[in-house]
């Protein structure tokens, strides 16, 4: 029985391909920095060593520079079937069909199942990832489909139920260091031929934040650069090459903690332009901009607070944005979210009343809860008097009551100081006017 032409060139490409091109993974051993997905017995493995009772379809979820190209490659290699790529961007329902009916006859006559590979499967229609399902269900093909978006919304149910996630993460400092030096000491690179100083390899990372394309590329156009006879890459040789300069900040030493220190400091201070600059300054040095998410997130209500509490609900977005979007395009959201924690009215008036709560219970002041508030609902909660006697605050005018909430030791005790910044001077109202209908009438 003849087998069918393969879709995929697996000699070495071309002398002149890109960098990042020949150093592409050949093998599962030359995979960097997704080992999470490879441990034994997990599909991907069992698949990588040929066992075609794991042969499912995959979907690889990541983003950019990870590998999943490269897995979608590795693993056609490992099961040896036919491959073929398409890529979402440029690929109709009918070559999808097209494939698929390839894939089907090749089954039937050959025996030979299709690795079909569609990269940012989530750019399909619906119509279009619906035409995948019966090549899936029946077998014809293994589908491996990319996306750098979440595929619980990005890809309709019906394939996604029918697939394994693999998701990719982006690569550390270590494993893009791994895929530098690997490409100047392997034949398909630099052969050893080339050496690069730390502090080069160190920016070259930075550049790269988790994408390995990136890196390689970035490498490539340093070595391109050097003078003729020159081997040894400087700093000043990447700096010139990819037109970033270095900026001084160790992600894990005292600058980075000086930067993220001064970046706060500066938003708290409502000096915008400050803060936009160290901002610039961990973005350029490739600071995880999922750090900086979070730390604004904490500012929201640490320095804002019910001032503008909207400024919660931004920072939170802007988290969800940066995981969606990546970098560079994460860098505008986060500008964003900076310049309005900025001019935003501050007040660190939750920071002070949990700080205040949190020390009377060190304390030792804590108390029963009054009986009136314990949970009634149980058998034999009644008898012991848990809930006689609480009054239901909708049952009463503007839906407040003066009853005692808090356990004696702290009744009357004032945690919560309102500013009149923003519009906490509307809670500051609110909260007088709540505290006098509860029975407090002066603060301490």
């Amino acid at each position: 029985m003849t087998s069918p032409p393969s879709l995929f060139d697996s000699s070495s490409p071309r002398a002149d391909a890109p960098l990042a091109v020949r150093m592409r993974p050949r093998v599962v051993t030359e995979l960097i920095g997704q080992e999470h997905l490879l441990q034994p017995g997990s599909p991907l493995r069992r698949l990588l060593a040929g066992d075609l009772t794991a042969a499912v379809s995959i979907i690889v979820w990541g983003p950019p520079g990870t590998g999943k190209t490269t897995l979608a490659h590795v693993v056609s290699q490992a099961i040896g079937q036919r491959f073929v790529e398409l890529s979402a961007v440029t690929a109709g329902v009918k070559q999808v069909r097209e494939v698929i009916d390839r894939a089907r006859d090749d089954a039937a006559m050959y025996d030979r199942r299709t690795v079909l590979f569609v990269d940012e499967v989530h750019r399909f229609s619906k119509t279009q990832q619906d035409a995948l399902l019966p090549a899936v269900e029946n077998g014809w093909v293994t589908l491996i489909a990319a996306t750098t978006e979440n595929p619980s919304f990005s890809v309709v149910a019906p394939l996604l139920s029918r697939s394994i996630v693999a998701t990719m993460a982006s690569l550390n400092d270590s494993s893009i260091g791994q895929v530098i030096q690997q490409a100047l000491a392997d034949e398909r690179g630099y052969s050893g031929a080339v050496s690069i100083d730390d502090d080069a390899i160190l920016h070259l990372t930075r550049i790269a934040q988790g994408d390995a394309r990136r890196a390689l590329t970035a490498l490539e156009a340093s070595v391109a650069s050097l003078p003729v006879g020159e081997t040894r890459v400087r700093l000043a040789d990447v700096e010139q090459a990819v037109a970033v300069a270095a900026v001084r900040y160790d992600r894990d030493g005292d600058e980075h903690y000086d930067v993220i220190s001064a970046f706060i400091k500066s938003v708290r201070g409502s000096d915008v332009d400050a803060s936009l600059h160290y901002l610039g300054r961990m973005l350029q040095a490739g600071e995880d901009p999922r750090f900086i998410a979070r730390r604004l997130m904490i500012l929201a209500s640490e320095d804002v607070g019910l001032a503008d509490s909207h400024a919660l609900t931004l920072a939170v977005s802007a988290a969800q944005a940066v995981a969606l979007l990546g970098m560079p395009e994460a860098q505008l959201t986060l500008a964003h979210t900076t310049m309005y924690l900025a001019l935003a009215p501050k007040s660190a008036a939750v920071t002070a009343a949990l700080g205040a709560a949190m020390a009377d219970i060190d304390g030792g002041r804590i108390g029963r809860v009054p009986e009136h508030l314990r949970d009634g609902h149980y058998p034999g909660a009644e008898k012991l008097g848990h809930g006689r006697g609480y009054q239901y605050p909708h049952d009463f005018v503007g839906g407040v009551v003066a009853q005692q909430y808090a356990p004696d030791p702290i009744q009357g005790r004032y945690y919560y100081h309102p500013t009149r910044h923003g519009a906490e001077a509307r809670w500051a109202d609110t909260y007088a006017r709540l505290r006098e209908a509860l029975g407090f009438v002066e603060q301490e």
